[in-house]
């Protein structure tokens, strides 16, 4: 230690004072004044040195620095002895040598000088040493200091990363699709092109039961504006007019074979398959103009003017099955088209938990699809009639995620069904956040009721 102490260059420049303050006989505190500044005694907690003397003033600088120079002041009552270059000095004897100033007397000291002061009851030792070598500023150990950074192989390190680098690399690789062949973004567009132009689906009903069909036949015979063929009919399919048409050119082809036959099993068995009622061709029989019963079969008369004459038109057996009126025989009487029951359905206001833009619109639109459905049912029940409300629950983007019925009153599930199928058909803008809910109520009467 002893050794390096010595190795340490000692730090060039002035000489700095070294102050012990001895109290009681023993030394209490020893400083060394690095900065050269003034040393200030006195009991103020702002002195350098504080001492309990009431002889000197609450801050006295008892070494005052003046330029680059020391100077000594002491007053009177101090005791002491000082080392000058002039030799060693009592306070007393430097009086007279002293500079006056104030109170106090001031005295240069150089840097061989040495000494003490005694105020009162405590004594300082003063003396001129060169300044420590400063203190280097403490460092903590290489082993602490190094950190985790320190203890890292990096040249593992790095070729680890290269390795998970090229590794993963080549798995990314084998499933990415930058080696797939260009899409055709042209030939995309062709297809949305053509999806666009298809025409649209067209809904088809169910048909109506075979008991009920006279009566849906003549019922969308009808034109709902009178210049136009009502939508229940299939396209291609004969008229009410045509089939009345084709079933009187039936009978009347059945009623010249009548004539035709000259036996009584034939003519009895014709008679049997026959749907012309028995006593129309009782009445004849009776007739002598037109029947003659000799022999006990049916056959031709041969008064002129008979009923039955074969092959004429409008005469005989053969004029029952026209229905134009035309011919001088007896007629089956004028066509007459059944009309069945039909309704309207009447839909009220509709109320919607959060606001739809189209939403009155898209209800109106859907009105003609519930007079069908109520239609429907009325070729079943011919007195129905009631209502229904619908809650509707419309999803974000405007499609219809369900169809409730609910408030129903003297309606068929199946016309209920219908509704509810024909609204959950139905597309609405859309409402956004959690959807909305739509109230349709819909009530439905008979026409002319």
């Amino acid at each position: 230690m002893t050794a390096v102490m010595r190795a340490v260059a000692q730090q060039a420049g002035p000489k700095v004072l070294r102050i012990g303050l001895v109290q009681g006989g023993r030394v209490i505190e020893e400083r060394i004044i690095k900065q050269r500044t003034s040393v200030t005694i006195g009991t103020s907690e702002k002195s350098m040195f504080v001492i309990p003397s009431q002889s000197v003033p609450a801050s006295f600088k008892l070494f005052e620095l003046v330029g680059s120079d020391y100077y000594l002041n002491f007053l009177d009552g101090m005791k002491g002895r000082v080392a000058l270059q002039t030799g060693i000095s009592d306070i007393e004897g430097l009086r007279g040598q002293a500079r006056r100033v104030g109170n106090a007397y001031q005295v240069r000291l150089t840097e061989e000088a040495r000494g003490k002061i005694v105020v009162g009851e405590t004594t300082f030792l003063f003396q001129f040493v060169a300044p420590p070598p400063p203190q280097p500023r403490p460092q903590l150990p290489l082993s602490v200091k190094g950190g985790l950074a320190s203890q890292i192989d990096w040249d593992l390190t790095i070729i680890a990363a290269f390795s998970f680098l090229l590794h993963f690399g080549l798995i990314g690789a084998m499933y990415s699709d930058w080696m797939d062949p260009p899409v055709n973004e042209d030939f995309n567009v062709q297809l949305l092109d053509l999806a666009k132009q298809l025409p649209p689906s067209v809904e088809t009903e169910t048909p109506a039961d075979s008991a009920t069909a006279p009566a849906a036949s003549a019922t969308a015979s009808k034109p709902e504006s009178g210049t136009q063929k009502s939508a229940g009919g299939a396209k291609g399919s004969p008229s009410d007019k045509q089939a009345a048409a084709l079933s009187a050119q039936a009978d009347q082809m059945q009623m010249q074979l009548l004539a035709a036959f000259n036996g009584n099993s034939a003519v009895q068995g014709a008679l049997n398959r026959s749907d012309i009622p028995a006593q129309d061709l009782s009445g004849v029989a009776q007739s002598g103009a037109g029947v003659s019963n000799t022999g006990g079969d049916l056959r031709l008369g041969s008064a002129g003017g008979g009923l039955v004459q074969p092959g004429k038109a409008g005469r005989g057996l053969g004029g029952i099955g026209n229905t134009g009126g035309g011919g001088t025989g007896t007629g089956a009487g004028q066509e007459t088209a059944v009309k069945g029951p039909t309704g309207d359905a009447q839909i009220g206001t509709t109320t919607a938990s959060v606001p739809v833009a189209n939403a009155e619109r898209v209800v109106a639109g859907l009105r003609p699809k519930f007079r069908a459905c109520y239609n429907k049912g009325l070729q079943t029940d011919p007195g129905m009639a009631g209502g229904v409300t619908i809650v509707t629950h419309v999803g974000p983007n405007g499609e219809v995620s369900a169809a409730d019925a609910s408030n129903t009153t003297g309606l068929s599930s199946d016309v209920v069904s219908c509704i509810q199928r024909v609204v959950r058909n139905a597309q609405f803008d859309a409402p956004g956040g959690n959807g909305s809910t739509i109230n349709i109520p819909v009530k439905f009467v008979q026409q002319g009721k």
